[in-house]
């Protein structure tokens, strides 16, 4: 192993690396048994390839990665497709998800999460399902059997005490948790509830066989437990970076509502709602959720050749105001300086009507406007002028 001496680091840091390829430099030395020339050697080597896949000044960067992205988006497939190998749980993918995510929709179609687990939750079954009833919807319907007295006017609820000591175990008496329902409903549906044992009953307050029927009705959308927005959750044995855990995977998203669930790694967790993302954890990673979301998204459709940095690039111009714009005439097409750029995006009309009312003025800095004008694009070569001096001879 090779020490970081006084004049590999200033091999190191005199060179034009990023810090980030630096730091893998320092590691590549420290692990192998390296002299000062052989540091040297491989500063220069990584230098030189670094400086070689930069972008050359004036190059369209924007121009390559919508067509390296757009390219492959037409081969993709407009399915549903099992997430991840789990196949109770539907998750938009292909070029529907695609648009999803550069049009920065509030709410996914299929909303998510991946839950990673904490220490003994991670290895331990039961302590597993414990995090699961806190996060899966449990609603009265699920936990017995419900009836109508249409000639007293009654509700009733035959709790099922199996099911109430399956999903919540750590209670010793299951009475509690009867109880417990009994103020949910009462709470909800502002009726009060008489209890006897595992049976709830209760009824309108004055006799209507259709104020029976919407009590019924608003009965079945009472959450007891759980967060209201994750109809279902997938428990699954997983190889992870960890070693062997269990990881939940969730119908309907409720971020910040699942970080602050005793059990949860919220260092892992994640789900497929940005904005969620955005809310909870910021811009920066909402941004990194755009590109592993993209990524995730091209790759699963064999389509992962596509260079990260197309991705990247998209990312940056959809968080760079601090937070998430669409690609789209609502968003950065719609907000551009060009008027002939906006106009060549959508509704055409109404951009140069807005245009022509309020007197804008184009500059012809871009690519689209410059090529709708039949003008030479000020990008690559088109922004070289080349001029020939005469020599003169003395």
């Amino acid at each position: 192993m090779t020490t970081i001496t006084d004049d590999i680091e200033a091999l190191v840091e005199d060179s034009d690396l990023t810090r980030r390829l630096k730091d893998e430099v320092y590691e590549t030395i420290e692990e192998r048994s390296v002299s000062t020339e052989e540091a040297a050697q491989i500063v220069d080597a990584v230098e030189a390839q670094y400086v070689d896949t930069r972008v050359d000044p004036l190059d369209p960067v924007g121009t390559v990665s919508a067509q390296s992205i757009g390219e492959p988006g037409t081969q993709m497939t407009m399915n549903t497709f099992h997430y991840a190998g789990v196949a109770e749980i539907d998750v938009t993918q292909g070029l529907p998800r695609l648009i999803e995510l550069v049009d920065a929709r509030k709410t996914p179609d299929t909303p998510m999460m991946t839950v990673h687990l904490d220490e003994e939750y991670a290895t331990d079954r039961d302590r597993a399902h414990e995090v699961v009833w806190q996060i899966e919807a449990t609603k009265i319907l699920a936990l017995g059997d419900i009836s109508t007295n249409v000639a007293d006017m009654i509700v009733r609820i035959d709790l099922n005490e199996d099911t109430l000591e399956e999903r919540w175990p750590t209670v010793p008496d299951t009475a509690e948790v009867a109880a417990e329902i009994a103020d949910v409903i009462r709470g909800e549906l502002g009726v009060e509830v008489r209890r006897d044992g595992m049976i709830l009953e209760f009824g309108p307050e004055r006799p209507s066989y259709r104020e029976l029927l919407q009590l019924v009705e608003q009965l079945r959308d009472v959450v007891f437990k759980g967060i209201e927005e994750v109809s279902r959750v997938v428990i699954r044995k997983e190889e992870t970076e960890k070693g062997e855990e269990f990881v939940l995977y969730t119908e309907g998203s409720a971020f910040k509502d699942v970080l602050d669930i005793e059990g949860v790694d919220a260092s892992r967790t994640t789900c497929n709602n940005i904005h969620e993302i955005y809310e909870v954890l910021g811009v920066e990673a909402a941004r990194e959720a755009i590109i592993e979301e993209t990524r995730d998204t091209l790759e699963e459709q064999g389509l992962g050749d596509v260079n990260i940095r197309h991705l990247m690039l998209v990312a940056d111009i959809m968080t760079n105001e601090g937070t998430i714009e669409s690609i789209g005439r609502h968003g950065i097409s719609g907000n551009k300086k060009s008027v002939l750029a906006r106009a060549a995006f959508e509704v055409t009309v109404n951009h140069l009507l807005d245009a022509a009312i309020h007197g804008e003025v184009d500059d012809l800095d871009g690519v689209i406007e410059n090529v709708i004008v039949g003008k030479p694009v000020k990008l690559g070569t088109g922004d070289v002028d080349l001029r020939m001096r005469a020599s003169r001879s003395d």
